[in-house]
């Protein structure tokens, strides 16, 4: 008996040891299949917010910091004029330089891309060094550490895996990470850091108060920086920090971690409200025009009509994360009366799972208000992307729902592997349909931001004109 004791003491560490590889194995597998994808194929700028940030990150790394001078975007214009509009497009003969796409001119005269200002400086110490096409698969890396991190603590044994192999292959994680110059992945990417982060934090109570409070704090920060990205995000932000106050009314947060994550959120708003009243004139202000970005309740109706289509297309995870989200709530209603360890791990399950919802919820709703998106006229490709941020939260989601239904760690790898691989042949028919039937020369009947037609880049004027 002692010798099958001491057997079986030995096997089981073993057997531990060779799942913990196999999960991280898997893990790196995932992330390097994205990475493979998104390389595989020329770099191309697909919409006219490519060229607009494009030319944001190109101008810093001249060191010419958020704005230029007439003479300087002309100078700039005429550099990346080729790559500013298809062939044939241009329409200037070569008698003036092409504009550049989403540009506009502040009331001092100088101009500045009216897209949000946080991607450009992420982005543009790899353009300096020639290699922007790394830039979204760094912070998609990011993501997926933070992804791997938080998972493990919440869900145990291959929960890292399965919450980076569901990030890493929908269609739409595949489409952005390829888009070097639009910040779509990687604002996700942020947002996926700082969800996995945070929720270490929260949930290591094992952990010291120092080690609780910097992991935290790296997810504030990720998720801030998010929020410079995409200034919408600020919703996933909102709920951040709602649910560490409640996580510190519950005892679960020491208070000292509260006071640094709640003081670095406080030190943000007030460098954003500084920040866009020095740039563009207003403390909640920014560079769209007055008008120009709309949300009307009277968009719900359609975006609830033309919209689930091109999610499911886009990220057909979002099957397993709504999955996730009632039979989380199920299973709590079934076991919140028991007080025995399985209604304790409900409990917890469903604080967790509840901050995440709300962080993908609180993206969804805001832009099923959205009024662009509203009408047939737009592909996934163009609506899909404002979606995108909340990948993050639902690869947790849909984490949940491969390893604990299983009940069985062999038979949770054996399934987060299966699904992944049928999400990754999904992604790949996904991302090959937006990447080649949506591209640049297709002409849409649908205006976007800044009026310009999607996929059609107008003939331009000299940025020093009036009404450009």
């Amino acid at each position: 008996m002692a010798t099958t004791t001491a057997g079986t003491s030995v096997r089981r560490p073993a057997t531990a040891r060779r799942l913990d590889r196999a999960e991280i194995v898997f893990a790196l597998a995932a992330f390097a299949a994205l990475c493979a994808i998104a390389l595989s194929f020329a770099p191309r700028l697909v919409e006219p917010d490519d060229h607009a940030y494009q030319a944001s990150i190109v101008a810093i790394t001249q060191g010419h910091w958020l704005t230029l001078s007439t003479a300087q975007a002309d100078a700039l214009g005429e550099q990346l004029g080729s790559s500013l509009a298809p062939p044939g497009q241009l329409g200037t003969g070569g008698a003036a330089p092409p504009a550049i796409i989403q540009w506009v001119q502040l009331r001092d005269g100088r101009w500045i891309s009216e897209k949000d200002p946080g991607y450009p400086f992420l982005a543009a110490p790899f353009q300096a060094l020639g290699i922007i096409r790394l830039a979204p698969l760094f912070y998609g890396a990011l993501g997926c550490l933070g992804l791997f991190a938080g998972a493990r603590r919440w869900l145990g044994r291959f929960g890292g895996g399965a919450a980076v192999g569901l990030f890493c292959t929908s269609g739409a994680a595949l489409l952005f990470a390829w888009r070097d110059y639009m910040p779509t992945f990687t604002d996700a990417s942020l947002i996926a850091a700082g969800a996995g982060a945070m929720l270490w934090a929260v949930l290591a109570a094992d952990a010291t108060v120092a080690r609780r409070t910097w992991a935290g704090l790296a997810g504030f920060v990720a998720l801030e920086a998010a929020v410079f990205t995409r200034y919408t995000d600020i919703v996933v932000l909102g709920c951040a920090t709602v649910a560490v106050a409640a996580a510190w009314r519950l005892r679960k947060v020491p208070a000292a971690a509260l006071a640094w994550w709640l003081g670095s959120v406080a030190v943000f708003g007030a460098g954003i409200a500084v920040f866009d009243d020095l740039v563009y004139g207003g403390p909640l202000t920014s560079g769209y025009q007055p008008g120009e970005i709309q949300f009307s309740l009277s968009a719900i109706g359609p975006n609830l009509r033309y919209m689930p289509a091109h999610l499911l297309d886009a990220m057909p995870m979002l099957v397993l994360g709504l999955a996730a989200v009632v039979w989380i709530i199920a299973r709590w209603a079934r076991l919140r009366r028991a007080g025995d360890e399985p209604a304790a791990a409900a409990r917890r399950d469903l604080a967790v799972g509840v901050a995440l919802a709300a962080s993908w919820f609180s993206v969804w709703g805001l832009y099923c208000a959205y009024t662009w998106t509203a009408n047939p006229f737009v592909t996934t490709l163009q609506s899909a992307r404002f979606y995108v941020p909340a990948l993050g939260p639902i690869a947790l989601l849909g984490a949940w729902l491969l390893v604990r239904v299983p009940h069985r760690t062999s038979l949770a790898a054996a399934t987060s592997v299966a699904v992944a691989a049928a999400m990754f042949g999904l992604g790949l028919w996904s991302f090959g349909d937006m990447r080649v039937n949506q591209g640049p020369q297709q002409v849409r009947n649908q205006q976007g931001p800044g009026g310009v037609i999607h996929g059609v880049v107008p003939p331009p004027k000299r940025l020093g004109d009036q009404g450009s």
